[in-house]
């Protein structure tokens, strides 16, 4: 990974290392909810809540658009497939060390 890429999923990884925020992100890849909507939901002060779409949208994970007085909010379906391809990768990477380190037990056997 190049270092634009290794920025791109520490924002990804840090906008999905808080409960709320892959709470709304699980809200909003079902559908569009208004901000006002989904702060209705959670038990903190409708700024908070802004400021935890705010981190999901610059991380990529979601869009807002205006409608009136409203923001909606929007789940990008194409940046949760690439967190899932990097985790795939992680996993290509550590099944790897798995199975050398198995293949050196193997062989002082």
């Amino acid at each position: 990974m190049d270092e634009t890429s290794e920025d791109r999923a520490d924002a990804l990884f840090h906008a999905l290392s808080d409960r709320t925020r892959r709470d709304i992100l699980r809200r909003v890849l079902s559908g569009e909810h208004s901000v006002t909507a989904l702060a209705a939901s959670y038990d903190m002060s409708f700024a908070a809540v802004q400021k935890h779409v705010a981190v999901l949208e610059r991380a990529g994970l979601l869009t807002k658009r205006r409608n009136g007085r409203e923001q909606l909010a929007s789940g990008d379906v194409e940046a949760v497939r690439s967190v899932a391809s990097m985790l795939d990768e992680l996993e290509d990477v550590w099944r790897g060390r798995v199975a050398r380190i198995d293949a050196l037990l193997t062989e002082e056997n």
